[in-house]
């Protein structure tokens, strides 16, 4: 007989509806959490969005970030920052860090001049210090680069609230859409809490996490449908409870799988695609969670019609049967 792993039994009565208000209510001071660190601290913006050149440097030579920076002070660099880059990949005698410097022209980019003195200076406290790469952005285009971001994310959320709502009805959407907000005011906040950088990469993590979180929502409101259809006369909150447990099978599976893959490339991947896969990991997390509980319970407040289609046979037995089980507490 073939050995099937089961995250979730295949029969299961969670009441997730027993601590709703009190979901609701975390879920909104994260939210609130989320906009002051946004607010007060900021976001790490990284070469992108705030313009400049970063030199990534290596050397096989172990280095203090203070004697990179005192070997620096006397060349009059803009908004000077130098970060040592830790990641578990790296061997003993690879020793990287990134160098930032602020815009001082359009083009935001340093002369060859510049990066010849650059690199003689730290050759002075680390004669084996190379530049692995060297980006520059311009002022202009990083100003663009932010309307742009914004406009996808902001297309993307529209998008789906208009889809969702042809799709189903407008409290669906409503719900769908507070969920997603939701997963990217949590997401964003957290890269302001631990001044994670935020760059273009990160933008494409946003809306891939719309597109999960979205995704997994359509799944469980689809068989919600199917099922207020089915159970016309049971109530409103039994019926989102079968439809939740009927789903979280599938739930579990895909968030397990997709958290496996991203935590591999969390561990492995480099620090080069870091801030990425932490925010689909993160992003991920927060989406199950507001399917589970957000996206049904703005629903369930706001009410759905019932009377999308006949009665089909069999609805009063399997009403009878299913009304007799009573939920159980969600974890």
């Amino acid at each position: 007989m073939a050995f099937r792993l089961k995250l979730v039994p295949d029969e299961t009565h969670i009441d997730f509806f027993r601590w709703r208000w009190l979901t609701n209510g975390v879920s909104i001071v994260a939210m609130i959490v989320s906009v002051i660190f946004i607010v007060t601290m900021g976001l790490n913006f990284g070469i992108d969005f705030k313009g400049g050149t970063t030199i990534r440097t290596e050397s096989s030579n172990a280095f203090e970030v203070a004697e990179y920076r005192e070997a620096l002070s006397g060349l009059n660099l803009s908004d000077l920052s130098i970060t040592e880059v830790f990641d578990p990949g790296f061997g003993p005698d690879r020793h990287v860090a990134q160098i930032r410097i602020g815009t001082e022209n359009e083009t935001g980019s340093v002369t060859p001049e510049e990066l010849n003195r650059i690199e003689s200076a730290l050759k002075v406290v680390d004669p084996q210090v190379t530049f692995a790469s060297v980006e520059s952005v311009g002022p202009k285009v990083s100003g663009e680069l932010i309307k742009t971001a914004l406009y996808a994310v902001g297309a993307a959320t529209i998008g789906i609230l208009l889809y969702i709502w042809l799709r189903f009805e407008w409290q669906f959407a409503v719900g769908a859409v507070v969920a997603l907000i939701h997963d990217v005011l949590l997401t964003v906040g957290i890269f302001a809490a631990f001044q994670i950088r935020f760059d273009l990469s990160t933008i494409a993590a946003l809306l891939t996490i719309l597109g999960y979180s979205v995704n997994d929502t359509v799944v469980v409101f689809d068989r919600l449908r199917e099922n207020l259809v089915k159970f016309k006369t049971m109530p409103l909150i039994d019926v989102m409870n079968l439809t939740v447990n009927e789903t979280l099978s599938r739930t579990v599976m895909t968030g397990v799988t997709t958290a496996l893959a991203l935590g591999a490339m969390l561990i492995w991947g480099g620090d080069v695609i870091r801030g990425f896969v932490f925010a689909m990991f993160w992003g991920v997390g927060v989406g199950i969670y507001s399917t589970v509980y957000l996206a049904k319970n703005i629903v369930l407040s706001l009410g759905v019609r019932r009377d999308w289609d006949k009665p089909v046979r069999g609805e009063k037995k399997e009403l009878d049967e299913l009304s007799g089980t009573p939920f159980q507490d969600a974890p």
